[in-house]
């Protein structure tokens, strides 16, 4: 009989406890930046640097002008727009902004507009990330190929016109670095250094552990590529994650369990309070916590079957209700996203090694059909309401059957009503 692992908690109530510790820190830290927020909102004008992260075209009015995104020095991300001609792409501005009490505070705390002034343009010098950037759009004749490879290795804003194809085949979390794609480098990264690692340990520290040696450069090196790729967001919650289960499975505590993810959760959004207004945190949490439902009732089925079967299909039915309740773009073609996030599983290296050689653009045709298949797109969003009441019933099923029974019906149902009916 094979033992269990300990719990990460003894019982509910030290849960509770700990739960409980991390809403006061970020009840407090909250308070502190709520401060911060007055203070900026207050003040006739700011000055600031900041980098530009994207830069778009628009007409109106018949004038033309860009929108420009960008990150500040002191944490602050926003939305800001020029009439001038010149292009800000990958240049550092000096900015007189003009802030007002139309930013709100979750405005503030997340990305927000405001009306500026720039001041000075400074030339961000090219470095090796500029080059591998460049390196890889040369391997396509296609600037949406290339920007598509860019965003899935470098974390780079993708065209409107891309973001809007994939979302309707409803693979926008394949695009978004996160912990999807975490998982997969993990995988690769720790069973490389394995191989050559194993014949050394068995011969001369045998009484080392694996997974701490091998585990920890693994994180060094993922560590290195986040501050690579500029500590994209959503990266950053999902290496927090990786370091947390790692840090679990090396104490030999019981690392799927719904305790798990609600500590990481906690302690993720005390450390960073504006997760609390970002929808890709409650997304990704929404994506692992079903996965973790998948895995408590379909325990008694095949490991294989559970992975190529129930877990993608699994995942994409029940996360139906929530993503329709904030965004309603449908397609038929979305059914196509379980079987997609299994092939990007071996595609994702597949494509780093081909870019490291040379051959990036070998998938190039398949990728050109693949992103012209959905033409056109109906809305159909979930009333706020239902889709509450949905997250109800979910927390239910952690500990009652019939709930899940429920919530397995309910999504089924959607899923039936958006794509047949």
């Amino acid at each position: 009989m094979q033992l269990q692992k300990p719990q990460l908690f003894a019982d509910r109530k030290s849960l509770a406890w700990v739960l409980l510790f991390f809403v006061m820190i970020l009840l407090i830290r909250l308070f502190v930046h709520y401060q911060e927020y007055l203070s900026f909102v207050s003040k006739p004008f700011y000055y600031t640097y900041a980098d530009v992260i994207s830069e778009k075209s628009k007409y109106s009015r018949g004038k033309s002008y860009k929108v420009l995104k960008l990150h500040a020095e002191n944490r602050l991300r926003f939305i800001t727009t020029s009439y001038s001609k010149d292009s800000y792409a990958n240049r550092r501005l000096r900015l007189q902004l003009f802030p007002d009490e139309k930013i709100g505070f979750r405005g503030y705390m997340g990305t927000f507009f405001v009306k500026s002034r720039i001041k000075e343009v400074q030339s961000v010098q090219s470095g090796y990330k500029e080059r591998l950037l460049a390196k890889v759009t040369e391997q396509h004749n296609s600037e949406t190929l290339g920007s598509f490879y860019n965003a899935i290795f470098f974390a780079t804003p993708l065209p409107d016109t891309l973001r809007v194809q994939i979302s309707k085949l409803g693979v926008s979390h394949l695009i978004a670095l996160s912990g999807f794609h975490l998982g997969i480098l993990w995988g690769i990264i720790y069973g490389l250094i394995k191989i050559a690692y194993t014949p050394l340990q068995q011969r001369y520290f045998p009484y080392r552990f694996i997974l701490i040696d091998v585990g920890m450069v693994t994180l060094i090196v993922l560590g290195i590529y986040l501050w690579f790729v500029g500590f994209p967001p959503s990266l950053v919650r999902s290496y927090a994650m990786l370091l947390a289960g790692w840090g679990v499975l090396v104490a030999g505590m019981e690392l799927l369990s719904f305790a798990f993810l609600f500590t990481v959760a906690g302690m993720l959004l005390a450390l960073f309070p504006s997760l609390l207004f970002s929808l890709g945190f409650w997304l990704s949490v929404s994506g692992v916590f079903a996965i973790f439902l998948l895995l408590k009732y379909a325990q008694h089925i095949d490991k294989r079957i559970q992975a190529l079967l129930i877990i993608p299909v699994g995942i994409f039915v029940l996360m139906l209700p929530v993503v329709h309740g904030i965004f309603g773009v449908t397609t038929p073609y979305q059914l196509l996203s379980p079987l997609l996030s299994l092939l990007f599983i071996p595609f994702y290296p597949l494509a780093m090694v081909l870019h490291l050689v040379g051959y990036g653009g070998v998938f190039d045709g398949v990728l050109l059909k693949l992103f012209a298949l959905p033409a056109e797109a109906e809305n159909h969003l979930l009333p706020a309401g239902m889709m509450y009441g949905y997250i109800v019933l979910a927390l239910l099923s952690i500990r009652y059957r019939p709930a899940f029974v429920l919530l397995a019906g309910a999504a089924s149902s959607y899923a039936l009503y958006l794509f047949l009916l």
